[in-house]
């Protein structure tokens, strides 16, 4: 059976993930509802606004969210460098590749950090419970390399789930599950547009889309086979409002303005896929 309607969220940091909440609440202001999607596959950021989409939540309520810092993880900005310049490999296959950036992360546990990340995504998701929509969360395995996919029949806790898919090295700590720890889920293959295979209408909303080469999301698109494919990343004044750090507080509130204001330019193409996908099914 096939799926109507997908959303795939990828991820994009703290200002990624305060442009896709203005994005969504701006097209919903306008009539459009990403929320409807039959399937939202979340990684990263997009773990995190998938998760307020498909529990039902207005996105419109993380407007200001880097005002309430209550749960701070202090970046590690070498390890990060480190992480990208596993990376940056070419020579490593992928999944060397993510054992060594596992590798690095579970190379500093801070217990603290575990407790603050927890909390933290806790009260931006705003829920503890998975919801009845289909929603997967991607996450890779620190130790072996390998990804996950976790959905509410997992066994996994929301909130873990949504903590280790957004658990970036040197930006976040891995996140513990049933004796085994866990990172983003980027690690994966960027948005993990792939495991919405099936769908006739796939909406991507790729927040770091101005970052990385188009080869890699173009080859995912193709495996998922979709009729009408709609892609979104940020315009030029939206990556303006990004600044150089992705994991910066202060831009928050100015990328999440940027998502609300993009809403208008999209909304027009948008409505029109969500519409003639509902019509269909």
């Amino acid at each position: 059976m096939r799926t109507d309607r997908a959303l795939v969220l990828g991820p994009g940091g703290h200002v990624g993930t305060a442009w896709m909440a203005g994005l969504a609440h701006g097209l919903r202001l306008h009539g459009t509802d990403l929320g409807e999607a039959d399937l939202i596959v979340g990684t990263s950021a997009g773990a995190i606004v998938g998760t307020l989409l498909a529990t039902g939540q207005d996105p419109g309520r993380l407007a200001t969210a880097a005002r309430r810092p209550a749960h701070r993880i202090e970046a590690d900005p070498a390890r990060m460098g480190q992480v990208f310049a596993v990376l940056g490999d070419r020579s490593l296959e992928p999944d060397e590749a993510r054992r060594r950036v596992g590798r690095l992360a579970l190379d500093s546990i801070d217990p603290q950090a575990d407790e603050a990340l927890i909390a933290g995504r806790a009260a931006l998701i705003g829920a503890d419970r998975w919801p009845e929509r289909r929603l997967l969360i991607t996450a890779v395995d620190a130790t072996t390399g390998e990804p996950v996919v976790w959905d509410r029949d997992s066994g996994v806790p929301l909130v873990s789930a949504v903590a280790a898919s957004s658990a970036f090295p040197g930006a976040a700590p891995p996140v513990a599950i049933d004796g085994r720890r866990y990172l983003d889920g980027a690690l994966r293959s960027g948005t993990n547009a792939d495991l919405a295979a099936g769908a006739r209408t796939l909406v991507v909303v790729e927040p770091m889309a101005h970052l990385f080469p188009r080869e890699p999301l173009n080859e995912q698109l193709a495996a998922v086979g979709a009729d009408t494919v709609v892609t979104i990343g940020p315009d030029p004044a939206s990556v303006r409002a990004f600044g150089s750090d992705p994991g910066d507080p202060a831009a928050w509130e100015p990328a999440y303005q940027a998502g609300l204001r993009q809403a208008d330019e999209a909304v027009a193409q948008l409505r029109s896929t969500w519409r003639t996908a509902t019509e269909a099914g």
